[in-house]
């Protein structure tokens, strides 16, 4: 367990680039066989990866008694999103098929939960976030067809992009944890510009989808005292409620956002004018 402590705004300001990269940035999301698990105390969110070849890989009882749990999801609810090839996922004995670009939403409580692949040759890669939870809500599968959709930007500022909202209160009900997947458009570039910030809840994004010589440039601190951390493909970043986070990439590319606080509400946040930001 990869644990990141909260950082005070104005403490961020003194950290150098390898400084900025180590309290934010999660540079392997991925393992063959394996899960990571990033435990950040921003709002106690985990945040990892789950990438079966040869085998089955479930995220066991030793995670929970590093939680203080007698396991993983005691306390917790999970959302998992596939960006690899299909797969299954079983809950407490129930099997869920979850191919590319599907979510599935495992309520607080489900002791065993396991994770594999169709075809080693075309693994899946389950990307995952977990938040306290208070109450158990059902399990639940959501395919790309079912998220919510609203389509945002414009070409002449190189920022459309179709936002999918899979783990959100009008899809299904969740204690806070909300997640959804935003595709940029051919040729667009930015994501969440004009930016914002929020001071209810935090959030996490992860990138994908990314070609190997191309990067994007994650936007991150105060509006008035902005800095960047460089991103390749299949890597996350974590964005505290008094930042700002919004990117630009060399190429087109697409996220997962994952938020964990005090409301669900989408459009609550406060948002930044572009001739603010320093």
């Amino acid at each position: 367990m990869d644990i990141r402590q909260s950082i005070h705004s104005e403490h961020a300001k003194t950290l150098d680039t390898d400084g900025l990269r180590r309290e934010f940035l999660i540079d392997k999301i991925f393992d063959a066989d394996n899960y990571t698990l990033t435990y950040s105390h921003i709002d106690r969110i985990i945040i990892g990866g789950v990438m079966p070849v040869q085998k089955s890989v479930t995220i066991g009882h030793e995670v929970g008694k590093q939680l203080g749990v007698s396991y993983f999801l005691e306390r917790r609810e999970l959302g998992v999103i596939n960006i690899g090839g299909p797969g299954f996922i079983d809950v407490d004995g129930k099997t869920w098929e979850i191919g590319n670009q599907e979510a599935l939403y495992v309520g607080q409580g489900a002791q065993s939960v396991i994770f594999r692949s169709s075809d080693a040759n075309h693994p899946a890669k389950f990307y995952y976030n977990s938040a306290p939870a208070h109450t158990h809500h059902p399990d639940k599968k959501i395919t790309l067809a079912e998220a919510v959709k609203a389509t945002l930007g414009d070409a002449a500022t190189s920022n459309r992009r179709t936002i999918n909202k899979f783990i959100v209160p009008d899809v299904l009900p969740t204690c806070q944890l909300t997640m959804g997947l935003t595709r940029l458009d051919d040729g667009n570039l930015w994501n969440t510009m004009p930016c914002h910030t929020h001071e209810r809840r935090m959030e996490v994004y992860f990138y994908f989808d990314m070609a190997d010589d191309s990067a994007l440039f994650h936007m991150m601190g105060q509006p008035q005292e902005t800095r960047h951390l460089l991103v390749h493909n299949e890597q996350a970043v974590i964005s505290p409620s008094w930042s700002i986070h919004a990117g630009v990439g060399t190429q087109r590319y697409t996220f997962i956002w994952g938020m964990v606080g005090e409301n669900q509400v989408f459009d609550d946040m406060d948002h930044v004018a572009i001739s603010a930001l320093r």
